[in-house]
């Protein structure tokens, strides 16, 4: 360390002495600042004298009319090229134009053909074509202009489009604005188109009705065919009625001889019928008696087991009685925990809706983070902790949607009409959404675990997926309110009003008890009474039969023929013969005043069957052919129909048609014609062009000191008498010097930045302190590369700083440049220098500032292992070299 300070020592003395080289040393200090001044105040502010650019223009449109109005759209360009001022505008004819490009005069122009406007007015008669402006550029002029000029060219095209856009907006608004007005005037009559499909909706089933009755009635034509045949066959029979007829008014002539005749026969049965009806009765119960013992068998039997059951009824009355008092302690203390824990039940409405605004915020968590990965340039790893988190919440939210669809369900069963089934359903389909992100999101961790990009169309499927999700919640979460809450609060009380019941029922049948057992008493005690008395009847059964049998074999032996003649001809004469005297007047009546006109009513109606049934039955087979075949599509057309009209009214699509062509045209217009406006926000805002290009150009003007520093001063040290330094001992000590004279060129052009140029900088002071550190990393480098190779170094270090030009993405972005400057971008030092004056001059990022400090120091110790390693081993071969050179009398 000692040698080291001395070889510092002597060499800050061997400068003293001499006054030129002091002056050198100074004029190696300020040098580089000279270079980044000149090259800053050179470009200060060159986007802001763009209007020393000439563009020649010219308009050669003949102009146009549409809709009875005439326009010009060059002329209107001419005009407001004329208020801007931003590039040279300048106005010449075309063979002036088209020449001044050639020479250089203009380093472009444009120029508006006739056919211009006609062209742009082609869109309203159905045959658009699209108006070209000829644009001329002589990129030989100039490598920036072209694009400069480019860009005034676009915004010429996009001032017209938006021009364009505007005039046709506004027309083809307004005219929808009209048919709005005539729309709301034919409302009405939509309505009531509205309410007759409703009405013939309604109808349908009494029009399936009468379909049916169609078809029923196709089913008896052959029926009525042959009823009809009967007809015919009737009116060919009409002579034998006829003669029918005559016979009956003879009868009619007779009938008071008949009817004294019968009138005698009456006389002698007058006693008979009773004596008669006595001995039917006896021979019937005698020839059924069998039935009656064994109905009393029957009932004695029944007796017997009525009482048995009312027995066992009553020896289990008492644990009847034991269930009920139990029952009424179970329904008392149902009550109590009805009537404590009504909050609970009440309680849940609230929490359900809460569940449902965390579901919806999870979904939205997940949108969040996959339109942060669907970015190219983004690193996936960082977001590998938050993807699970958000697969965890999911997979809870998974388990919350269950127990909420049951919760759903059980509720919709008290309820008339199922009302909660549209929501379980749709919480059904959320929760089926909310899988397929859990499977989503496994399969995005897994490509990243991997080293790999997620796939694109999976971020986007789970991007879609969590909004339909968010979107499926918040349309559950807007009805919450006005149609779930009513409906869970009432199964709630339909569950609290049933358990309330059931709780009245059992002490019902706790007070009930004592009049059940009193009526099980007397109902045995009435059992037991009829069973004594069917026991006595049952034993005197055998003499009652035996009565019975000697009672009938009398009667019959002594009255059966008798009985029988006089029962063959009574019944007729007593019940019969008046009416049949009757039907015999009404059938004379008949035959005599209603029998012709029936005659040629059966003539006529035989006749019309004959020649209009066909007709009829074909009418009838088409009404049927009709329900079979049409009047299902007719009903299937009118339910959807109705359906669509009441989806679009529930959708208030026709309201919002209406209310959207009465909009405000003229903002809508403006709207069309610059749908989107762009909000720039700067987030480390530099006032002019040479600020920002401060940090590239004074870290190129230390790179250049370091290189003046490495061709004009010797890294070689001459040995005192007696002295022998070592290798590391001679590099260290002579780059004390070097240090010295860059932390000067660090200083003078970082302070001359500020209070020469005026450069914008932010932390002033961390700017200097970056130049320096960067200068004695430049420094370090370029005198390594000397000290360890020779004049082979000095090379390296120009083919160093033309790498670095190119690499470090000071003037254009990196990822403009080609791919091999792309890889070498992080291993140069002017990338991290650069970064750190950026830092300093826009805002410091203290993470970007670290990494970049933190890297330049890396360099420094690349260094310092490769001067430790190389230096005395190659020492001699460096020698050499210079030796040789020196030969050559043209290199030092």
């Amino acid at each position: 360390m000692k040698n080291i300070f001395q070889i510092y020592k002597t060499d800050l003395l061997n400068i003293a002495k001499v006054p030129t080289g002091l002056l050198l040393m100074v004029a190696l200090a300020i040098l580089p600042s000279v270079y980044a001044w000149v090259n800053l105040k050179a470009m200060w502010d060159p986007y802001g004298n763009t209007s020393g650019i000439k563009i020649a223009v010219t308009s050669k449109d003949e102009g146009a009319s549409a809709k009875g109005k005439t326009f010009n759209i060059g002329s209107e360009v001419i005009s407001s090229l004329h208020d801007n001022h931003k590039l040279g505008w300048t106005f010449v004819d075309e063979e002036e134009a088209l020449h001044g490009v050639e020479r250089g005069d203009y380093y472009a122009s444009l120029i508006i053909p006739a056919d211009f406007s006609g062209k742009i007015a082609s869109v309203l008669e159905g045959n658009p074509q699209k108006p070209e402006i000829i644009y001329t550029v002589n990129e030989k002029v100039n490598a920036v202009a072209p694009k400069i000029t480019e860009k005034g060219a676009s915004s010429v095209t996009t001032q017209i489009s938006e021009n364009f856009i505007r005039t046709v907006s506004d027309t083809v608004l307004s005219r929808m604005k009209e048919l709005g007005l005539e729309f709301e005037a034919q409302l009405p009559t939509i309505r009531k188109i509205e309410s007759r499909i409703f009405e013939l909706e309604k109808r349908l089933p009494e029009i399936e009705g009468v379909g049916n009755r169609a078809l029923e009635i196709e089913q008896k034509l052959p029926e009525i065919r042959e009823k009809g045949d009967k007809i015919v066959r009737l009116e060919q029979q009409i002579p034998e009625i006829d003669k029918a007829g005559d016979a009956v008014l003879k009868i009619e002539e007779r009938w008071p001889q008949i009817e004294d005749a019968a009138g005698e026969l009456l006389l002698i049965q007058e006693k008979l019928p009773d004596i008669q009806r006595a001995a039917d009765r006896v021979t019937e119960l005698d020839q059924n008696f069998y039935k009656v013992e064994d109905a009393l068998n029957k009932a004695v039997d029944d007796t017997r087991k009525a009482g048995e059951i009312t027995s066992a009824a009553l020896d289990a009355l008492p644990k009847l009685e034991a269930i009920a008092v139990d029952g009424g302690a179970f329904a008392d203390e149902l009550q109590s925990f009805l009537q404590t824990n009504d909050a609970a039940f009440q309680a849940l409405i609230p929490v359900v809706k809460q569940n449902l605004i965390l579901m919806q915020q999870t979904a939205d968590d997940v949108t969040e983070i996959t339109e942060q990965l669907q970015d190219a340039n983004l690193d996936p790893k960082p977001f590998l902790a938050v993807l699970g988190f958000a697969a965890d919440r999911l997979a809870t939210a998974v388990n919350v949607l269950d127990r909420q669809i049951d919760l759903f369900t059980r509720l919709n069963k008290y309820l008339p009409k199922a009302p909660l089934t549209d929501n379980i359903e749709r919480l059904s389909a959320v929760r089926s959404n909310f899988t397929q992100q859990i499977e989503q999101i496994r399969s995005i961790v897994t490509a990243v675990q991997n080293g790999e990009k997620p796939a694109k169309d999976i971020v986007s499927s789970l991007n879609k997926l969590s909004k339909e999700a968010s979107m499926a919640l918040g349309s559950i979460l807007s009805k919450y309110d006005s149609e779930i809450v009513p409906n869970v609060t009432k199964a709630l009380d339909q569950i609290l009003s049933v358990a309330k019941n059931s709780a009245e029922v059992l002490r019902t049948l706790k007070d009930k008890l004592p009049d059940i057992k009193g009526i099980l008493q007397d109902a045995q005690a009435g059992i037991q009474f009829a069973a004594s008395g069917l026991e006595a009847l049952q034993q005197d059964l055998p003499q009652i039969r035996a009565k019975i049998h000697e009672a009938a074999e009398a009667v019959q032996t002594k009255m059966g023929q008798f009985t029988e003649a006089l029962n063959a001809a009574a019944p007729f004469i007593r019940n019969d013969l008046p009416k049949v005297g009757q039907k015999v007047h009404q059938a004379a009546d008949f035959v005599r005043n209603d029998l012709p006109e029936a005659e040629e009513e059966l003539r006529k109606v035989a006749d019309l069957y004959q020649t209009k049934f066909p007709e009829v039955e074909s009418a009838v087979h088409q009404v049927a052919d009709m329900v079979r075949d049409d009047l299902p599509q007719l009903e299937d057309a009118v339910h959807k129909a109705a359906d669509e009209i009441r989806k679009v009214e529930g959708e208030g699509s026709i309201a919002e048609l209406l209310n959207w062509l009465q909009n405000d045209m003229t903002k809508e217009s403006d709207f069309l014609a610059n749908p989107v406006l762009i909000q720039e926000v700067k987030k480390y805002p530099i006032p002019n062009y040479g600020s920002a290009m401060s940090p590239f150009y004074t870290t190129l003007s230390l790179w250049v000191g370091a290189m003046l520093l490495v061709s004009l001063m010797r890294v070689e040290v001459e040995e005192p008498e007696g002295i022998v330094y070592k290798s590391y001992e001679i590099y260290f000590g002579r780059m004390c010097i070097f240090l010295t004279i860059g932390f000067f060129q660090a200083l003078i052009v970082s302070l001359g930045d500020f209070f020469i140029l005026g450069t914008y900088v932010v932390h002033k002071f961390w700017f200097v302190v970056f130049a320096i550190l960067i200068s004695a990393v430049f420094v370090t480098i370029t005198y390594t590369l000397v000290s360890v190779f020779g004049n082979i170094g000095k090379g390296i270090a120009i083919i160093f700083l033309v790498l670095q030009f190119s690499s470090s993405g000071g003037t254009f972005p990196v990822s403009t440049a080609a791919t091999f400057f792309q890889k070498l971008n992080p291993f140069v030092p002017f990338t991290y220098a650069v970064g750190a004056m950026r830092e300093a001059v826009g805002g410091i990022l203290l993470s970007a500032v670290l990494k970049d400090v933190l890297f330049l120091i890396v360099f420094i110790a690349v260094c310092y292992v490769v001067a430790l390693a190389l230096k005395k081993p190659l020492s001699g071969y460096t020698k050499r070299v210079a030796e040789k050179a020196r030969q050559t009398k043209l290199i030092s």
